[in-house]
């Protein structure tokens, strides 16, 4: 045989050994689930794994407890990118969540929480889901699972307990009754051909609107660290934060190195030490470790602490965590800080950068928020350090929107009552108006009471010293006195509404702001809204600064002139507690409602706000008898008897 041969049957034998090479190590790619197979849009699935009877025991079937287990699924089988993605589970059966890894509730707050009329889940390390086309049909890139762990209650095997429904919340998707087998449920969401959504120029999710908006921008990346800036903007006009705590829940270990701008509420590095990041970081002084914890709670520093070279020298910072409105002052309506984040494994490359979640931010005395899950936006801009004519940019950046809610199981903070000239009975503020101790209402008072009219010197006393002047002035007019004495309101600040006048051109009323905490408020505002015909007539506020705002429902909007901003607090030095205690009288015409009926709930503002809180109003308004009516009357009469005697003695 010539060598050519022998060469051709070397090379054919080569050929043939590759094949076999390069087939025994193909893997069969991981399949998608049957039922996605020809979904073309995002398939989504919810399945039951299995329970266990809790504790305690009980007969009542409703009332048994089941601890379950359960998984979902989004899966994106589209041609583009899911951006955010949001996952509503209609449970129906008291269910309590107590985990949801590859999650994050979007409207509920901690585990455990409460989702019995379902719950919206978010995506926490994978927001986004990829497309395959652009990843080689790789799962953990386009698909996100979420292991749900929970309590459920009043379904007696075999019965199985299944949502309601499963739906893809975002904007531009349709999706149908879900199909039902067994222990599974499964939809294909498509996009809604009627949906105009705008054309993104970028790859980024534009960004949202909200009451306040908290920007996470990273500065400065380096394999096992990166410096981050966060700015809190107040957007709402009549909202505001005193004494702010932010807080947030890292999910890949890491932890705060140092800050500037604000601080953690606690210095502690037991974490670290005994967690991933004591491993890793083996040679590191953890005792200078601002803080380890998964969730840490962040203030803002005091004023003094502005030009400290350490801590401070960040602008809008140090203020004691006070965000005002915009509409009182735009250069406090914005705090932030900056932080050095470590990470720990895997995430030790420039690129691999999570924000945290579970966002979370609160004020004393302040209305509630509820924040959403960080939506990766468009590189923040910023203006050249050097002070050159240019522009730089975050590496990345994400976007948390927080709005005002009204907690179904938080009491306001302050409360309303009302008065006037007409009636010497002061109707107080509404009974337990923010909240009342279990065992102070079972022992000592009712709760469920209509609170009691008061004599007006009543309102300078604590509600624990009333009691002698409620049930004296109850017993002089006759009222009816109960066997258990209705609770207090509880309420750091009071407000109270007098009608001082009312006559034919127009009327006044007389607002008191009192202050039963120990400490002052300082750049305090309260708002009031009436109907609108009522509104459009105000005229003046004599002690304070006060203004219309047409455009935010015709409000009537107070704050403290200059030198008398500070609302005092509650003082102590004498035998009975003094509260803080302001006051101005404001003056209306009749113009826009020349018939309007005072007694009858016109001038009486129907929405009250005490720095961003909604303050509870009381649901009765002091009554004009028929003997005070005819009174009136008379007095009208001898006016015109009088004029008319005048007249004809004159002329």
């Amino acid at each position: 045989m010539s060598n050519k041969w022998i060469c051709q049957l070397l090379s054919l034998a080569t050929l043939l050994i590759s094949y076999n090479v390069y087939v025994c190590e193909c893997q069969e790619p991981e399949a998608l689930p049957p039922s996605a197979e020809n979904c073309n849009g995002v398939f989504i699935s919810y399945d039951f794994l299995d329970r266990r009877k809790g504790f305690p025991r009980v007969k009542n079937v409703t009332a048994q407890s089941w601890s379950f287990n359960a998984t979902a699924t989004v899966l994106n089988t589209g041609k583009d990118v899911l951006k955010a993605w949001k996952l509503f589970i209609g449970f129906q059966h008291h269910e309590i969540l107590v985990s949801a890894n590859g999650g994050i509730p979007f409207e509920a707050g901690d585990f455990p929480s409460s989702v019995g009329n379902g719950t919206t889940l978010v995506g926490s390390s994978l927001p986004d889901l990829e497309t395959s086309i652009d990843t080689a049909n790789d799962l953990s890139q386009i698909q996100a699972l979420i292991q749900i762990a929970g309590t459920q209650f009043g379904v007696r095997p075999p019965a199985i307990p299944m949502p309601k429904n499963i739906k893809l919340v975002n904007d531009g998707f349709k999706c149908p009754r879900p199909s039902v087998r067994k222990s599974s449920m499964w939809a294909c969401c498509k996009s809604d051909p009627k949906f105009k959504s705008k054309l993104l120029k970028t790859k980024f999710l534009p960004r949202q609107k909200g009451d306040l908006t908290i920007a996470y921008d990273v500065l400065q990346s380096y394999d096992s660290s990166y410096l981050v800036q966060v700015t809190i903007d107040n957007n709402n006009p009549l909202g505001r934060l005193d004494h702010w705590n932010l807080t947030w829940e890292w999910t890949r270990g890491e932890f705060i190195q140092t800050m500037k701008g604000a601080f953690t509420r606690e210095i502690t590095y037991t974490g670290c030490v005994y967690g991933v990041a004591g491993q890793y970081y083996k040679d590191m002084d953890f005792s200078k470790v601002i803080n380890c914890q998964k969730n840490p709670v962040i203030s803002d520093l005091p004023p003094e602490k502005y030009n400290d070279t350490e801590i401070g020298k960040i602008p809008f910072c140090c203020r004691n965590g006070t965000l005002l409105p915009i509409l009182m002052d735009p250069s406090q309506s914005k705090s932030i800080f900056q932080m050095q984040v470590f990470k720990c494994p895997p995430d030790l490359d420039k690129k691999s950068i999570f924000p945290p979640a579970r966002w979370k931010i609160m004020g004393v005395l302040n209305s509630a928020y509820t924040c959403g899950p960080p939506l990766k936006v468009e590189p923040t801009k910023f203006p050249d350090p050097r002070g050159l004519d240019a522009t730089t940019y975050s590496i990345v950046s994400w976007q948390i929107v927080c709005n005002i809610t009204k907690p179904k199981h938080r009491s306001t903070r302050c409360c309303v009552s009302f008065s006037s000239y007409y009636n010497d009975s002061i109707v107080p503020c509404n009974t337990c108006a923010c909240g009342c101790d279990d065992d102070d209402t079972n022992r000592h008072c009712n709760p469920n009471a209509r609170a009691m009219l008061l004599p007006s010197e009543a309102l300078l006393v604590p509600f624990e010293n009333r009691t002698l002047k409620t049930v004296a002035w109850a017993k002089l007019k006759h009222f009816r006195v109960p066997k258990k004495l209705p609770c207090g309101d509880n309420c750091g600040v009071s407000i109270n509404w007098h009608i001082v006048s009312d006559y034919k051109g127009g009327w006044s009323a007389r607002i008191t702001l009192f202050n039963w905490k120990p400490f002052p408020f300082e750049n305090w505002f309260t708002a009031m809204q009436f109907k609108k015909s009522v509104s459009l007539g105000f005229e003046k506020v004599y002690s304070f600064n006060g203004s219309l705002l047409t455009k935010f429902n015709n409000t009537i909007f107070m704050q403290g002139l200059q030198g008398t901003s500070y609302l005092i607090g509650e003082d102590n030095g004498t035998y009975l507690k003094v509260p803080g205690k302001q006051q101005s009288v404001i003056s209306f015409t009749k113009k826009f409602k020349p018939n309007m009926q005072i007694a009858k709930g016109d001038g009486f503002p129907s929405k009250v706000l005490f720095n961003g809180e909604e303050c509870s109003i009381p649901t009765q308004f002091p009554m004009q008898t028929a003997n005070q009516q005819n009174v009136y009357l008379v007095q009208e009469i001898l006016v015109l008897v009088l004029a008319f005697t005048m007249n004809h003695i004159l002329y």
